[in-house]
């Protein structure tokens, strides 16, 4: 059986996004948030989570998100992957 929803069928998923933690860390992650919204109109900014590493040098990034399907997942993760400051996106 697939773990993915089925289209029309949406359901909530958690993503989380490590980055390496810049000096401007609340731009940084203001802007990982939008690209967010960008992608996603009904997203919720008051489920990210945000938390450093205890060597301070990654902060993680976890968000709730209404998925509808599983090429919506695919798209989310390329285009956070992509960005120069993350590392990894789970």
């Amino acid at each position: 059986p697939s773990r993915w929803p089925v289209v029309g069928h949406p359901s909530l998923r958690r993503v989380q996004v490590m980055l390496v933690t810049p000096s401007r860390t609340i731009t940084w992650l203001s802007m990982i948030v939008a690209g967010i919204s960008l992608k996603l109109t009904d997203f919720d900014a008051s489920t990210v989570e945000t938390r450093a590493s205890s060597g301070g040098k990654y902060t993680s990034l976890t968000c709730t998100i209404n998925a509808t399907s599983k090429e919506q997942l695919d798209a989310l993760y390329r285009e956070l992957s992509a960005h120069p400051m993350v590392k990894v996106v789970l």
